[in-house]
């Protein structure tokens, strides 16, 4: 094992052990949790110990808890007795290596992801804001208590330790033909139309990787293209509390070329949308985030069936966007002015780590390609 994660509490009776932060969803299971927790007999009392899994919606910020009110929802949460313990698991290499580490008064758990929860996510802040982002966290948590499930009763903090953990998924081994999209528009004063074509290579890309787009421009008309743009946006359905919607360009570019009338142009056009050139935009849906680690723009995810979307909080999806701005001629001049539009799906993923995980890419012949969100993976501030 290269790295063992391990994280006391303030009180030093627990510590709590992972071998890993992050569990892939290979879209029919998900990676088990395995874990161990260390225990001091001396700091329980009359209390036990116990460790829980939370997946969990913060639709505030730490800013807003005030006069007693909580801006955070458990969506899924999963609790077991760690001492005295009452079903200890099946133990794993991952356990075996764990308990060596911790020595001791160490006991095992084993947490299993349902496969109906979101990828971790989270929407970056503004410059202004403070404390956790506002959405999603995955967190296990140890911490001392006399009852489970007794909401009278206050858990201190310096008798909990808490590790923040990722759900994620890697992209198919296999990727689908690259969608194709055209349109042919007349224009006033104008006898003939404007042909538009763009097309990709495939369906998906990497974080990072070149996006090759394939341009076609037909001018039959009497009008003369003064320039296009490509852009990229990230689209953004909410469905957990409310029907919201919202689109944010994550990349845009203009190109200067002139098609006249009755002319025709060709080219392959390469485009990279990053998080780097982002970092200001409020609300933009990037991918989970470990304490002082860096992130990317939001990975696509494709949508579960047999899944309800409202447990699902936020769905994302990206698309590309070829937009011609075409000059008014005449006497008429900008009142005939307009322009020529098409969009293209695109989906941005990590590529599988070699060797490490498989899943199976799910085609249909028009299937829903969505980022699966639950507003933020929040990073931890321990």
């Amino acid at each position: 094992m290269a790295k063992v994660f391990k994280k006391t509490s303030k009180s030093g009776g627990l510590t709590l052990y992972l071998g890993k932060r992050d569990y892939v969803d290979h879209t029919t299971s998900v990676d088990k949790v395995d874990g161990v927790v260390k225990i001091d007999p001396a700091e329980l009392g009359d209390r036990k110990v116990f460790c829980q899994l939370a997946c969990a919606f913060r639709y505030g910020s730490d800013d807003l808890d005030v006069m007693g009110l909580c801006f955070r929802k458990d969506i899924w949460l999963s609790q077991v007795q760690m001492y005295p313990q009452t079903s200890p698991p099946t133990k794993t290499p991952m356990h075996e290596t764990l308990l060596t580490k911790a020595g001791e008064n160490a006991y095992a758990f084993t947490f299993e992801i349902p496969n109906n929860l979101p990828c971790s996510v989270s929407l970056q802040p503004g410059p202004e804001d403070n404390g956790k982002a506002c959405g999603v966290d995955f967190e296990v948590k140890a911490y001392l208590a006399k009852e489970q499930n007794n909401p009278d009763e206050t858990i201190d903090k310096k008798d909990t330790s808490r590790l923040i953990i990722r759900k994620i998924q890697y992209a198919p081994s296999a990727v689908g033909a690259g969608p194709k999209a055209e349109i042919c528009k007349s224009f006033m004063m104008s006898d003939k139309p404007v042909h538009l074509e763009a097309s990709l290579q495939k369906d998906l890309y990497y974080h990072g990787e070149n996006i090759p787009i394939k341009i076609k421009i037909k001018n039959d008309s009497n009008k003369t293209v003064k320039k296009f743009k490509i852009s990229v946006e990230q689209c953004t359905d909410i469905v957990l509390y409310c029907a919201d919607k919202y689109t944010k360009p994550v990349y845009s570019q203009e190109f200067g070329e002139t098609v006249d009338p009755n002319g025709s142009y060709e080219n392959t056009l390469t485009i990279m949308p990053l998080l780097s050139d982002n970092k200001e935009k409020r609300g933009l849906a990037l991918d989970g985030r470990l304490k002082d680690e860096d992130t990317n723009l939001a990975s696509t995810t494709i949508l579960k069936t047999n899944i309800e979307k409202e447990v699902l909080g936020i769905l994302v999806s990206y698309k590309l966007k070829i937009n011609l701005i075409v000059a008014g001629g005449g006497l008429l001049g900008g009142l005939t002015a307009s322009d020529v539009t098409v969009e293209l799906p695109v989906m941005l993923m990590h590529p599988k780590p070699e060797g490490k995980y498989s899943y199976t890419h799910m085609h249909t012949k028009n299937r829903n390609i969505y980022s699966i969100y639950i507003l933020s993976f929040c990073p931890s501030t321990e």
